[in-house]
C-alpha cells in the first residue's frame, strides 16, 4: 500500500513496485490522479487496486484497510507517503488551522495508517510485514518558516523508532526514507529560488524521484530480518551537508 499514491513520490513509488511484480494498493485522497497512475502503469495495472481515502479520518483509514484485506488477504508493505505542506509563513503568523492540517495528514495520518496496518500484520500468515516512513530532510534540520512540517516530520522520527521497536514481536519491521529537494510539484518552486537560513534566496538543485522510488523498492524488498532503519537520499549539491 502506497498512501499519497496520486502524484510526486507516491505515484513514482507505486508505479516502481507494480513493475517490479508488487500487487500494490494506490490510495489517496482524489480518485481521478490514482485511475491516472493505474493508466500510466499499463498491463502491471492489473494488479492495483485504486482506494480513494482520506488519511486524517479514522474511519477512512479503516474502510481502506478492510478494502485491502478483501482484495489481497494479507499487506507485506505500507508506505506512509501522504503528506501536505502550507505556505512558507513566520511562525507567530501561522493559523491553527495551518498547523492543523499538516499535523494531521503528516503525521496522525501515517500513526493511523500504522495502527490498521499492525491489525493485519500480526495475524496474517505468514506473520509480518514492513512499514516504510516518509521522513524528509526536514526529519533532521528545519528552513525557515517550516514549524509545522519540521514538528510533523521530526514526529515521524518518533513514530517509526516507536513502530520498529513494538513491531518486533509480530515480525513487523519499520523503516524510514528521509528525501531531500526530489522534483515534484512541491520543489517546483526551488528552480525559482528559495529562503535559506541565513535569510537569503538560492536555487537548489534537485534530484529525479525515480531514485527514491528504487530506494523504496529496495528497502520493501529486504526479508523481514533485515532493516533499514534509515535512509536518506538527496540531490547531491543540496544545502544540507556541512554549512550549506
Amino acid at each position: 500500500m502506497v498512501t499519497g499514491a496520486g502524484s510526486g513520490i507516491g505515484r513514482k513509488t507505486a508505479l516502481t513496485l507494480l513493475r517490479a511484480g508488487y500487487s500494490v494498493v494506490l490510495a489517496g485522497r482524489r480518485r481521478e490522479p490514482l485511475e491516472s497512475a493505474l493508466i500510466e502503469a499499463g498491463p502491471a495495472g492489473s494488479r492495483a487496486l485504486v482506494a480513494p481515502a482520506d488519511v486524517t479520518n479514522p474511519a477512512s483509514v479503516r474502510e481502506l484497510f478492510a478494502l485491502t484485506h478483501e482484495k489481497f488477504s494479507r499487506l507485506d508493505v505500507l508506505f506512509n507517503n501522504a503528506g501536505v505542506n502550507v505556505p512558507s509563513v513566520l511562525l507567530e503568523d501561522l493559523t491553527f488551522e495551518q498547523w492543523k492540517s499538516v499535523l494531521d495528514t503528516n503525521l496522525t495520518g501515517a500513526f493511523l495508517c500504522t495502527q490498521e496496518a499492525f491489525k493485519l500484520m500480526k495475524h496474517q500468515q505468514p506473520r509480518g510485514g514492513r512499514i516504510i516512513n516518509n521522513g524528509s530532510i526536514s526529519a533532521q534540520v528545519p528552513r525557515p518558516n517550516s514549524a509545522p512540517y519540521t514538528a510533523a516530520k521530526h514526529a515521524m522520527t518518533g513514530l517509526t523508532k516507536s513502530t520498529a521497536l513494538d513491531g518486533r514481536k509480530y515480525d513487523i519491521a519499520c523503516g524510514q526514507i528521509d528525501i531531500g529537494n526530489a522534483a515534484t510539484e512541491m520543489t517546483d518552486k526551488m528552480k525559482a529560488g528559495v529562503l535559506q537560513a541565513d535569510g537569503s534566496m538560492a536555487a537548489e538543485p534537485t534530484m529525479d524521484p525515480d531514485h527514491v522510488a528504487r530506494a523504496v523498492l529496495y528497502m520493501a524488498s529486504l526479508p523481514l530480518d533485515a532493516n533499514v532503519a534509515f535512509l536518506t537520499i538527496m540531490a547531491t549539491k543540496m544545502p544540507y551537508v556541512g554549512r550549506g
